[in-house]
Parts: C-alpha cells; structure tokens; sequence
C-alpha cells in the first residue's frame, strides 16, 4: 500500500492482492520505519457504518471506508473512493483510496508485478 501525504490530502492506493485481503479481511497496514520504536503506521479498515474518514492517533493513521462502499469498490472496476473532511478548524482533508494501476512509462526499481493493469494501456 503507497501512502502519499500532500497538503492537506491523504491519498493510499492498494495493489490487487492488498485489494483481495482488505475484500476478505477487512483491513491492510502498513508501516514505515525509522528506527528503534520509532513507526508511522497507516492502515485502511472496513466500518459498519458511517462515513469515508480518516483519523490519527498517535502514530496510525487510519482510514475507515463503510461496508457498503468498500465492497463495491473492491468487487468492480471502480477505481477510487473520495471525500472531503471537515477538520474543525475551518479546512478540509481530502482523502483518496485508489486502485494502483501500473505506470505508463517503465521506472527502475519498482515492481508493478501486483499492480491493476493500467486502462489507459489499451487506447
């Protein structure tokens, strides 16, 4: 799972097999480490209810996507999930959730072997 942080959007995208496993278990995390007891976490979660959202505590960052929604996008070719929200300091955060589609253009060192296959391949 990539995790791009930008202003004040928060975008994951899922590999196929990450896709699969949050479908059957209803969860992904990751981890960056930078030493000794020292990690930012970041994980995706399926809730019963209510709506896409993230939070923060401490060190995880979790994104929770309502059932409804998670199964859809994880059973068709939607490729994302967005909302807006309300950070209570009058802005917003921006979160996206993507399918993670392999590049147009071939970068070294990254394996796209788990990656969708990208739509704009066939034009």
């Amino acid at each position: 799972m990539k995790l791009r942080v930008r202003g004040n959007s928060l975008r994951l995208r899922l590999s196929r097999s990450e896709v699969e496993t949050f479908d059957q278990v209803g969860r992904v995390e990751e981890a960056v480490r930078f030493g000794p007891g020292a990690q930012l976490v970041y994980a995706i979660e399926r809730a019963t209810d209510g709506a896409l959202s993230a939070r923060l505590e401490g060190s995880l960052v979790t994104v929770s996507i309502p059932a409804g929604l998670a199964d859809s996008w994880c059973r068709t070719d939607q490729v994302g999930l967005e909302a807006d929200q309300p950070t209570g300091d009058g802005q917003t955060l921006r979160i996206l959730i993507e399918k993670d589609f392999t590049c147009l253009k071939t970068r070294s060192g990254e394996d796209e072997s788990d990656a969708f296959p990208n739509p704009h391949d066939h034009c």
